[in-house]
């Protein structure tokens, strides 16, 4: 995460809080241009995809590790580089004409539901149309996630100590469910405020940037925004 935690975006719990961080969020990116909040959805969808590929790989969903090249092409397409907008169109047309795109409910696959898988979707299809909603959209999946996620590893460390025993090595601090969506919220804001800093460049960036400039949003952008602390 880039920077350091400001004072504005608080340092407390609970419900109310939850509320006004998600309501900051929604707000930064209703007025953010179309090409700030693509940038802000592909960061999401990339630190929730590099997290599902670091699962055991019996554990990952070959549809969501399946999206991968269009989540580079968004990010190629969103940070400046106009040829990539054909592999981002191709990419959700292959969904939207697949079996994972359906009114089947639980009847339908549902591996498009997967966090990350569905953080990419949105994030393309900010992209696409630059309606705020995906990319608010792609933030809240990432908030149900990070919970999740902790959870997760929560139930590693029980069954670590259940087939090691005493005197194995004491698990790393997991994070509080509760907490970790607050400081979900709390990262995208400090997220917002990186992207925001480039918001000229972005503004323009689907019609088209040097390639130097380019380069240098997926050294000032990219990196940070996909980086898991």
């Amino acid at each position: 995460m880039a920077g350091s935690s400001p004072a504005r975006y608080g340092e407390g719990g609970g419900m109310d809080e939850w509320q006004r961080l998600a309501s900051d969020v929604r707000e930064r990116l209703t007025a953010a241009s179309s090409g700030e909040r693509t940038v802000f959805a592909a960061g999401v969808a990339e630190r929730l995809m590099r997290r599902h590929e670091s699962l055991p790989p019996e554990q990952r969903s070959p549809f969501t590790l399946g999206l991968r090249p269009l989540l580079d092409a968004v990010w190629e397409a969103a940070l400046g580089d106009t040829a990539a907008f054909a592999a981002v169109k191709r990419g959700m047309g292959e969904y939207l004409l697949s079996d994972y795109f359906h009114n089947d409910g639980q009847d339908g696959p549902d591996d498009a539901d997967e966090p990350a898988a569905t953080a990419v979707l949105h994030a393309t299809a900010s992209h696409l149309y630059g309606c705020a909603d995906f990319a608010v959209w792609a933030g809240m999946r990432a908030v149900d996630a990070v919970a999740q996620h902790v959870e997760y590893l929560a139930d590693l460390a029980d069954l670590a100590d259940l087939t090691e025993g005493p005197g194995s090595p004491a698990p790393a601090p997991l994070g509080d469910p509760e907490k970790a969506p607050l400081e979900e919220l709390r990262r995208q804001l400090l997220d917002l405020d990186l992207i925001a800093a480039r918001s000229d460049q972005l503004r323009y960036a689907s019609c088209g940037l040097p390639v130097a400039a380019t380069a240098r949003l997926q050294t000032e952008l990219r990196d940070p925004l996909s980086r898991q602390d």
